[in-house]
Parts: C-alpha cells; structure tokens; sequence
C-alpha cells in the first residue's frame, strides 16, 4: 500500500489532545493499545506540525491496515502516511471514506456487487466498528479484498 492514506480530519474519535509531537503519539499508541491491537514491531510517528506516520513491520497485512484505520480515524488526523510492511503477507484492502447516506450493505453492494457480504466489511473493521450500524460520515473503513462467487 505505501503512501498517504487520507482522513478527515474534522471526523473520528475525539479524544481530547491535540495529535502533535509526543504527546500526539502517546495519545494514538494508547487509543491503539486499548483496543487491543498487536503493534509488535510497528512505530507511530507524529511529527510537530501533526503529520502521522506508521512504519516498521506489522504482524500481518490485516494489522497493519487496522493500526493505520485506528490512528486515522481520529479528529485530528488528515492522513496517515504508510511505511510499513508486514512480515505475513495476505491482500490488500481498499479503503472507503464514509458519505452521508451509507450503509455498510450499500458499500458492500459497491465493491461487491452484493449487500449480503456487509458482514465481512464488519468484521474486517472490529475492534473499531462495534456495530454495523454505527458508521459516521468522514469515518474511513477497510473494504477487505474477498472472492466473491460468480452466477
């Protein structure tokens, strides 16, 4: 993936802290470890000015993903710049900034061509999505690369 993943930086999980310098990188390495995501030899840089990057070698590619998800979708965060790989391969995912209106069925019937998998772009989301019907608008997801069965 390497590269900018862009946020919204208005949206996300308020966590009351301005995400700047160390105390921005002690703020989202505790909003990662609270929810419980293994950020063995991963680094969460952020910079002065705010800028936040992810490097180092995650666990999995999944992971990865999730750590970038979980940094980036806090208020504050306008990108998350990827420079990190994994040490187990597995797909890449796409991402999806959510828009007033939608669904996780609808982003399914996007991306798949069926509502019916909304549950894997749920549960490709845990332990940031409790519910799949609590998404926001500016929130980004994982929109998982699935093989999806042809007619």
């Amino acid at each position: 993936m390497f590269g900018m993943i862009p946020f919204v930086k208005a949206a996300g999980r308020g966590l009351g802290a301005l995400i700047k310098g160390r105390k921005g990188k002690e703020t989202l390495e505790k909003e990662v470890k609270d929810l419980g995501l293994d950020t063995s030899g991963v680094d969460i840089h952020v910079d002065e000015d705010g800028a936040v990057s992810v490097s180092g070698e995650a666990v999995s590619q999944e992971m990865k993903e999730k750590i970038i998800l979980a940094v980036g979708n806090v208020e504050g965060v306008g990108g998350v710049e990827d420079k990190a790989s994994s040490r187990a391969g597995g797909r890449e995912s796409r991402f999806h900034t959510v828009v007033s209106g939608d669904s996780l069925s609808a982003i399914s019937k996007t991306y798949y061509g069926t509502w019916r998998l909304y549950p894997e772009i749920f549960e490709a989301n845990k332990p940031m999505l409790s519910d799949p019907d609590k998404i926001y608008p500016g929130q980004v997801l994982r929109i998982p690369a699935i093989e999806t069965a042809t007619s």
